[in-house]
């Protein structure tokens, strides 16, 4: 059995400098996110679905996923959501299941930002919570991002919170900003997690 370390984290915590290092360990990652916008990609089993039950007009004139006409539908039209996500959650786990199965690294990690709210987790033997204050999570998106304070907080508020993370996770590393910090924090797990890959 493969070890998969499942990492997450709220916006802003510093999710993709700790997979970053990772990857410079040579560990592979396996990134929900990324596989969530594949499995809606032009051709896609999924995308031919979401037309179907949605109808033509979520498709651009090029057939790609027109995100921005069916997010707003989902907002406008909660029930919407639960359509979707029965359709797109069994493909992106199956996705997600495939390519930790094919990584060759001594473990491979599953980051997301649901681990723990899409029961992802599951998929996991050990969890890592990559966490900050709110405070600096605001302040980093913002940063980065360039979204308004308002839709970063909502954002925070829609994703579990952090007390209820931090009882689910397995290891908690505290990011205060500075990377070198992180690092120093992600080594000793990092010699951890190749034994108990052994």
């Amino acid at each position: 059995m493969k070890f998969i370390l499942g990492l997450t984290g709220g916006i802003g915590s510093g999710k993709t400098a700790a997979t970053q290092w990772f990857e410079t360990q040579g560990i592979q990652v396996v990134d929900a996110d990324l596989v969530a916008r594949e499995i809606v990609a032009k051709g896609q089993p999924a995308l031919t679905q979401i037309a179907q039950s949605f109808g033509e007009w979520v498709l651009l004139d090029n057939g790609e996923l027109d995100r921005r006409a069916l997010r707003e539908h989902i907002f406008k039209d909660p029930s919407a959501r639960h359509t979707l996500e029965k359709i797109t959650h069994p493909a992106i786990r199956l996705s997600i299941i495939q390519q930790l199965q094919a990584a060759t690294s001594p473990y491979v990690i599953l980051v997301s930002p649901l681990l723990f709210e899409t029961n992802q987790h599951q998929l996991t033997q050990h969890t890592l919570l990559i966490d900050a204050s709110e405070e600096l999570q605001i302040f980093r998106a913002s940063q980065r991002d360039g979204q308004n304070i308002e839709q970063i907080k909502n954002i925070i508020a829609a994703q579990m919170p952090r007390a209820e993370k931090q009882k689910l996770a397995n290891d908690i590393v505290v990011n205060d900003g500075h990377l070198d910090h992180l690092y120093a924090h992600l080594a000793p797990l990092h010699q951890k997690y190749l034994n108990m890959a052994e």
